[in-house]
C-alpha cells in the first residue's frame, strides 16, 4: 500500500444483481488487497444477506456488508438474525450500513408495494430499530416499548450472539449539517455522509445537486469528533466513509482522487460506479477489482 495513504481502508461496492457473481467478486477482492466488499439491498431484489453468507464461507479476511440497508423497511428482529448469522459465518466480519431508505419523489420503485410514511416516521423507525438491534444482538431476555415496536420478555429459544460485541459494526447515514440526523451518527460506529446545504429541502433537487467537498467533510468530521468526545466515545473506533469512482488504469490519478478525502478525515473509501450499464457491470467490476485499491 502507498505510504501516503496509511490510514485508509478500501471497499468495493458490487452494483449488479447476480449473487453468484457477487460471491466470485468478493473472493477476487480479498485476493487483490481490498478490505471490504459490499452489496446493495433493495426491496424486490437479490437477497443481500444470503449473498453475503455465501461470500462469508468462501473468504477469510475481507469485511462484508450492505450499502445500504433501508432499516425502516425491515423488521428489526429479522434483520438482527440475518446479520448475526453472517457475522458468525464470517468470524465477525460484518458491517451493517443503515439508512432511512429513499423518499417517494426520488425512486418510485422503492415504494412499489406500500406508501412512503414520510421522512419523520422513517426517522423514528430507524432510531427505534437501531435501539432494538442493540438489545437483540445481546441475545438476552429484555422488554421494549417504543412508539412503533415493542418486545415482550422471553427466555425461550434465544439465538446466539454475533461474534462482534457489543454489537455488529454499524455505519449510519447522517445528513450534514442537520443536527437530528447527525446526533444519530455520533452514537454509531461510522458515518455515511449525506449533505444538504443550509436552507435546502431535504428531498429537493438542491440536495441532489449539492457539492459535497472535502472541506465540508472536514468540518463535519471535526464536529463528530467533538461530539463523541463529549459523549465519552472519543476512544472508540469510528469509520468515516467516502464513496466514489477512481481509475482502473492510472494508479497515480486514482490515489490523487482519494487523498483529499483522507486528509479530510475519511477512513474508508468505497469504490463504486452506479452509471455502468447492467450488461457491463460484471466486466467493469472485475477489471476494477483486479487493478487493486486506489493507493497509488
Amino acid at each position: 500500500m502507498d505510504r501516503n495513504l496509511p490510514d485508509m481502508e478500501f471497499g468495493f461496492i458490487y452494483t449488479g444483481t447476480d449473487p453468484e457473481t457477487a460471491v466470485e467478486l468478493a473472493q477476487l477482492a480479498e485476493a487483490h488487497g481490498w478490505h471490504g466488499f459490499f452489496v446493495w439491498e433493495g426491496i424486490w431484489a437479490t437477497d443481500p444477506w444470503a449473498t453475503l453468507a455465501a461470500a462469508a464461507v468462501t473468504t477469510d479476511r475481507i469485511r462484508l456488508g450492505t450499502m445500504l440497508t433501508p432499516v425502516p423497511r425491515r423488521r428489526p428482529w429479522e434483520l438482527a438474525g440475518q446479520a448475526m448469522t453472517v457475522d458468525r459465518l464470517s468470524g465477525g466480519r460484518v458491517i451493517l450500513s443503515a439508512g432511512l431508505g429513499v423518499g417517494e419523489d426520488v425512486e418510485a420503485r422503492f415504494w412499489t408495494f406500500e406508501d412512503d410514511p414520510g421522512r419523520r416516521v422513517r426517522a423514528e423507525l430507524l432510531d427505534e430499530s437501531l435501539d432494538l438491534l442493540g438489545h437483540l444482538w445481546r441475545a438476552e431476555p429484555f422488554e421494549y416499548e417504543g412508539d412503533h415496536y415493542r418486545a415482550r420478555r422471553t427466555d425461550q429459544m434465544l439465538p446466539p450472539t454475533p461474534v462482534q460485541q457489543p454489537r455488529i459494526e454499524t455505519w449510519v447515514v447522517g445528513m450534514w449539517p442537520r443536527p437530528k440526523s447527525m446526533r444519530r451518527v455520533v452514537h454509531a460506529d461510522g458515518w455515511i455522509p449525506n449533505y444538504a446545504p443550509p436552507g435546502a429541502e431535504l428531498s429537493g433537487p438542491e440536495v441532489q445537486a449539492a457539492a459535497y467537498t472535502p472541506e465540508i467533510a472536514a468540518e463535519a468530521v471535526g464536529w463528530i469528533r467533538r461530539e463523541r468526545e463529549a459523549a465519552g466515545l472519543g476512544d472508540r473506533p469510528f469509520a468515516v466513509v467516502q464513496e466514489g469512482t477512481t481509475s482502473a488504469t492510472d494508479a497515480t490519478a486514482a490515489a490523487a482522487t482519494v487523498r483529499p478525502w483522507l486528509e479530510a478525515g475519511a477512513t474508508w473509501w468505497l469504490e463504486s460506479d452506479w452509471s455502468v450499464p447492467a450488461e457491463r457491470i460484471t466486466e467493469v467490476s472485475r477489471t476494477r477489482i483486479l487493478a487493486g485499491p486506489p493507493t497509488g
